[in-house]
């Protein structure tokens, strides 16, 4: 803890935008850590997940939330209800949105969520790699003429072009304040939490159009054996019908193996220790409609 740096800033940044702007992939560019899972389908960042990145001036702790949007059930209000919460905790709002995609009634829906809102609110144009320079401009004028940013920083989170910039525009904002973390320590996530979500990408990612998001994963134990310098890691695949069970399972379990392998490989390289990983798969019936089950699974409204 470093109580006495004079000068030195912390602050809180809040990610904030439509699912599959690219969040999760800026949160690991500047973290240089995988600690949010990313996929091509939209709303797989469920809670809160901080980043923490410490320099020699600051300590940013970026916050990046569930993708704002008009929920369908349970789970889609308890994700909208934390996304808009954390607007009111933080020092910084980053809304990122899609150089590719044009203004929609999704980035409508959030603009409305700023009215009430007095934290400085940067415009991040992400994804520039993917557009012609001179297609820029236009987009940055479309948005002025909607909401008056405190900055608007175009950038590509994938490529790297610009993040930099963006941190010190970020530090300029920021007040002075303690170092809240350790210098080494990325994330405030729990370990389980983490290896919950790398073995949630890799079945989303492996499945592809198959599975939708009626897919959960728990934890059932984790254990280190110091003696082998292992960690045991016994983890279920929760989905909502028979059906979508037989797909994660694949023939001869073939689908599950992969899921599992490659899991196994980012948890090794997030733990530091050789793992042993056992994934199995069960149906839990309608489980996003379920309070008690969005409980056992994580998902707690008074952590909010």
């Amino acid at each position: 803890m470093n109580n006495t740096t004079q000068g030195h800033k912390s602050g809180f940044i809040s990610i904030i935008g439509r699912p599959n702007v690219g969040k999760s992939t800026f949160l690991n560019r500047v973290i240089g850590q995988k600690i949010a899972i990313m996929s091509d389908k939209p709303q797989t960042t469920r809670n809160k997940v901080q980043g923490v990145l410490t320099t020699n001036e600051a300590q940013y702790i970026f916050i990046d939330t569930p993708g704002i949007h008009k929920p369908k059930h349970k789970l889609g209000d308890f994700m909208m209800k934390v996304a808009v919460n954390t607007l009111k905790e933080v020092d910084v709002i980053l809304f990122m949105v899609n150089a590719t995609e044009g203004f929609g009634r999704g980035e409508e829906f959030i603009l409305e969520k700023f009215q009430s809102v007095r934290t400085p609110i940067f415009l991040v144009i992400n994804k520039i790699d993917q557009i012609h320079p001179d297609e820029l401009m236009p987009i940055i004028e479309s948005y002025k003429e909607k909401y008056e940013f405190s900055e608007i920083i175009p950038i590509s989170a994938l490529e790297g072009n610009n993040v930099e910039t963006l941190l010190g525009q970020i530090y300029n904002y920021i007040p002075e304040g303690p170092q809240y973390y350790p210098a080494d320590q990325v994330t405030d996530h729990p370990e389980r939490f983490i290896v919950s979500e790398l073995i949630r990408e890799k079945a989303l990612h492996l499945t592809r159009e198959e599975i939708p998001h009626s897919l959960a994963v728990v934890i059932d134990k984790m254990e280190r054996k110091d003696e082998k310098d292992l960690v045991h890691v016994m983890a279920t695949i929760i989905v909502e019908r028979d059906s979508q069970k037989g797909i994660v399972i694949g023939k001869q379990g073939k689908m599950l193996k992969e899921i599992g392998q490659r899991a196994r490989l980012d948890i090794e390289n997030l733990l530091g220790s050789k793992v042993f990983l056992e994934v199995w798969v069960k149906v839990q019936k309608d489980w996003r409609n379920k309070m008690s089950q969005l409980r056992d699974f994580g998902f707690r409204e008074d952590d909010y």
